[in-house]
């Protein structure tokens, strides 16, 4: 393993298995993540309108590289039906060269 910058995790919450499936496959089309994982059926418990909510929702990890990370943000929240959503940026200590290059790879405009 290598310490990278390169290489970034931005989870995310969405409503349901198919929202988050929706959502993961625009990123993809539009390359701002290499990858995702869908997390279904999550307990979230959260204060809303002032008082405690409680919802089952679907967890996405994304995974991109460092550098588009502010415009995957930006998209996320265009898509996103939630009027706040939940982003969390995560940089890995370290990353693999090879799943690194993998992530840049994916990542770069098609050249079809």
């Amino acid at each position: 393993m290598e310490v990278k910058a390169s290489v970034a995790l931005v989870l995310t919450t969405i409503s349901t298995e198919e929202h988050a499936e929706t959502l993961a496959r625009q990123l993809l089309e539009e390359r701002l993540i290499a990858c995702s994982t869908i997390i279904g059926a999550a307990a979230s418990h959260y204060w809303w309108g002032g008082t405690i909510t409680s919802e089952t929702e679907a967890v996405l990890l994304l995974k991109t590289r460092g550098d588009m990370v502010e415009q995957l943000r930006q998209r996320i929240v265009e898509l996103h039906p939630y009027n706040v959503p939940e982003i969390i940026v995560l940089e890995p200590a370290a990353v693999s060269d090879a799943y690194a290059a993998w992530v840049g790879e994916s990542t770069k405009p098609s050249q079809y």
